[in-house]
């Protein structure tokens, strides 16, 4: 007596893996069964195992294709997606999106920058450093408040952030006050 025993692939899922065992777990009930019985009885057992292992290698390679043609036709589908005009502009939304937070940081980050040197150019000024004068920026324009002794002190503030490398305008809001 010769008894078949087939192993399906790694990749069939885990249902499939379990028919063929269960096909043998018949047969091999049938084959028992048929002990009990004459000899064509055995035969006929024996035949009727074979075309169920038969079947079961059928039914596993047809359900092994169709898996994998759904999967082929997933990954088609998937590909077609992605290559569609929706999700491209979606991405080129998404890329401008990231350029223009760059931007807006490193604009940030300038203004910050160019505020803090021209604060330290003002401060390093005899006649300016004692006094609170405020610096703001904004896009490259400077804009000083607070106060000064005069309007040559003014306009020496205004001349000092005009010196300071990436100023582009200065917005001189600095009041005269009189000492006495």
């Amino acid at each position: 007596m010769t008894l078949r025993t087939h192993m399906l692939p790694v990749a069939a899922p885990r249902s499939l893996r379990r028919l063929p065992a269960t096909v043998l777990l018949a047969g091999v009930l049938t084959l028992s069964l048929a002990g009990c019985g004459p000899e064509a009885n055995k035969e006929q057992a024996r035949q009727n195992i074979d075309n169920a292992v038969d079947k079961t290698e059928k039914a596993t390679a047809a359900a092994a294709n169709k898996a994998a043609d759904l999967a082929e036709k997933a990954r088609d589908n998937t590909v077609s997606f992605f290559k569609s005009a929706e999700v491209k502009q979606d991405v080129e939304a998404a890329k401008q999106a990231v350029k223009n937070a760059g931007a807006e940081l490193g604009s940030k980050t300038n203004d910050t920058a160019l505020t803090v040197s021209v604060s330290a150019a003002i401060a390093r000024d005899p006649e300016l450093g004692p006094r609170n004068i405020d610096v703001a920026s904004h896009g490259g324009t400077v804009q000083l408040s607070g106060s000064a002794p005069s309007a040559a002190a003014k306009t020496r503030a205004e001349q000092i952030a005009r010196t300071v490398n990436g100023v582009d305008a200065v917005d001189n809001r600095i009041a005269v006050t009189a000492t006495q």
